[in-house]
């Protein structure tokens, strides 16, 4: 039998890296593609599988170089996982932000169609299109995007079901909730806070400056997450799902888990600060994990302490 090759569309990124290494695991020949000329991948060298990705140099939002990609490999798999992905990042740099996304998602949709591919196609959507969720978001919750990234996953998840329905591609989104793992970038709000805990562990004096505690989000294992992604994305039920936990926790609760785990009163470490509140922040964002689990027997495990329990350990480690 043929090997099985994937696709893969922000290979360098937290679930791009991911993904390479579970299909990887599973003997694809993975091809991944980069925008930066940089030679190295860090996330690539940090999971060990740099000399096996084959790694070619485009940008998404190049038509033809999408279409030389897909045409070139003709994989069985696809993923996209290519953004600009900080909701903050979306405000300062809305049109590179909403280029990266929509524009990204037209052009793998219309080359496919151009080229009448039948392999499988995934879109990494994103739970920001809820906006603020009074309860368990599926996907007939209602859609209040409050950010451009957000209305830029929306337009996505929007384009790939007309593709689906309408051209037949086997493609899906899958609308994921926060997902964390040791590659997640400084940025994040959840790696500030286990990196500012361990500054805290070695130098007593040190604060923690942070924006709105009370917010809540539903939190996964991203390693995790991944795995769900490749279920649905060969499922022969073609359709869009979201993937989660279902559990909320809020901004504070995760302090005082990850402080408490290193010994420290948090409350001495930690300021809320009025000026790093975000202009238009979700309060409450959490997911229905049913619908997945029912239709393609897929739950999470990870739950927040461990989830935490592993950042923390996997940080020491660098350290």
């Amino acid at each position: 039998m043929a090997q099985k090759t994937a696709l893969i569309f922000g290979s360098q990124g937290q679930d791009g890296s991911l993904i390479c290494k579970s299909l990887l695991k599973q003997d694809f020949e993975v091809i991944g593609l980069k925008r930066s000329k940089a030679c190295m991948s860090p996330n690539h060298e940090i999971l060990g599988i740099a000399k096996d990705v084959k790694i070619e140099q485009g940008d998404i939002t190049d038509f033809n170089t999408v279409q030389k990609l897909i045409d070139k490999y003709q994989p069985n798999e696809i993923y996209n996982f290519a953004a600009q992905s900080s909701v903050g990042k979306s405000f300062a740099n809305p049109i590179e932000t909403l280029d990266s996304i929509i524009q990204g998602t037209i052009n793998i949709l219309e080359v496919s169609k151009k080229l009448n591919y039948t392999g499988h196609l995934f879109f990494a959507g994103s739970s920001e299109i809820f906006g603020h969720t009074i309860k368990k978001a599926d996907l007939g919750h209602s859609q209040k995007p409050a950010n451009p990234y957000a209305i830029g996953k929306q337009a996505s998840l929007n384009l790939v079901k007309i593709y689906r329905e309408i051209h037949n591609l086997k493609c899906v989104t899958g609308i994921l909730f926060n997902h964390e793992s040791p590659l997640r970038n400084e940025t994040f709000v959840t790696q500030k806070i286990i990196s500012g805990a361990i500054h805290c562990l070695k130098n007593r004096n040190h604060k923690l400056e942070l924006g709105n505690l009370n917010i809540a989000r539903d939190w996964g294992w991203a390693p995790e997450y991944v795995e769900g992604v490749q279920i649905m994305t060969r499922s022969k039920l073609l359709k869009d799902q979201v993937i989660c936990t279902g559990e909320l926790t809020t901004l504070k609760k995760f302090i005082e888990i990850t402080f408490t785990k290193l010994n420290l009163n948090w409350e001495d470490h930690v300021q809320s600060k009025k000026t790093l509140y975000r202009a238009s922040d979700i309060e409450k964002s959490y997911g229905d994990p049913i619908p997945m689990h029912k239709d393609l027997n897929w739950k999470a495990n990870v739950k927040i302490e461990e989830l935490i329990e592993m950042l923390i350990s996997s940080k020491l480690k660098k350290l």
